[in-house]
């Protein structure tokens, strides 16, 4: 599965007003989670719990946060862009405006990486980065993050 099937329209949003990392985070748990009385809450300790660990900023503007737990059957993905940057303690210094959360199956640790791998590798393009902060809407939002990059290489 490209990290690409892991986003749904309705799980890709302008945030305006983040406050801190943890608003951010939670956040991404109500996208992941549907807003589950239930799921929401676990995920967003399992994203915390994952961010206690480590930053994960991956710099250039950019945080992953994932997680794995029991929440779902099947990885999952939601995309925030912030409006305000938020620190993420990346290594880099920058603040963070791109956010691509995950949480995936505690069972599939291979899927998780790989999936955390693919997503690093596109998140690292500037193009695209630049792609998805010039989007002066929503839907630009959606379409530039669900446009599938060209396997033939520009001439």
């Amino acid at each position: 599965m490209p990290w690409i099937d892991l986003l749904a329209a309705d799980r890709v949003v302008l945030l305006v007003e983040p406050v801190s990392r943890d608003h951010v985070l939670d956040a991404a748990a109500r996208l992941l989670g549907g807003n589950s009385p239930t799921v929401t809450p676990a995920i967003s300790a399992a994203l915390r719990d994952r961010e206690a660990i480590g930053s994960t900023g991956i710099g250039r503007g950019v945080a992953i946060p994932h997680a794995r737990g029991p929440m779902f059957h099947q990885p999952r993905g939601a995309f925030l862009r912030l409006v305000q940057p938020v620190d993420f303690g990346a290594n880099d210094g920058q603040p963070v405006d791109l956010v691509f959360a995950m949480c995936a199956p505690e069972d599939l640790p291979e899927l998780h990486l790989q999936h955390l791998a693919g997503i690093a590798e596109r998140f690292a393009e500037p193009d695209f980065l630049l792609t998805l902060r010039d989007a002066p809407d929503l839907a630009a939002l959606r379409t530039a993050l669900f446009a599938r990059p060209s396997l033939v290489p520009a001439a």
